[in-house]
């Protein structure tokens, strides 16, 4: 079972108004998506973001936001780069590839020699 991780890759914190609270502290993470398996460890093209006020631990919600706070967002999304997209094999997948072409070539050697 593959699983999955938020990595984040950028935070910052803005001075913007809380519409909860109106705190001036509030934290923009943004994350990205990687997925873990026994054999590989993919990191996807997947960004998601969450905007936290810090004195009343709630989430802001693109709804509840001000403009000042889509300004700030927009900035923000604009300097986010993210890892690129790749796929990285774990040392069981490279055992099993090699156990499966030494049994494959096993195999043949055998069929070509008569024994099989």
């Amino acid at each position: 079972m593959a699983k999955e991780k938020q990595v984040a890759i950028k935070d910052a914190e803005i001075t913007n108004n809380c519409p909860e609270c109106f705190n001036q502290e509030l934290k923009l993470i943004f994350y990205q998506k990687h997925t873990y398996n026994p054999f590989y460890h993919k990191i996807t093209g997947d960004v998601t973001h969450e905007i936290k006020c810090k004195k009343c631990y709630s989430i802001i919600y693109p709804v509840n936001w001000t403009p000042d706070i889509e300004r700030v967002f927009e900035y923000y999304n604009k300097l986010v780069k993210p890892d690129k997209k790749a796929i990285r094999f774990t040392t069981l997948f490279y055992v099993l590839l090699l156990i499966l072409l030494a049994l494959i070539g096993t195999g043949i050697y055998l069929h070509f020699e008569g024994v099989i």
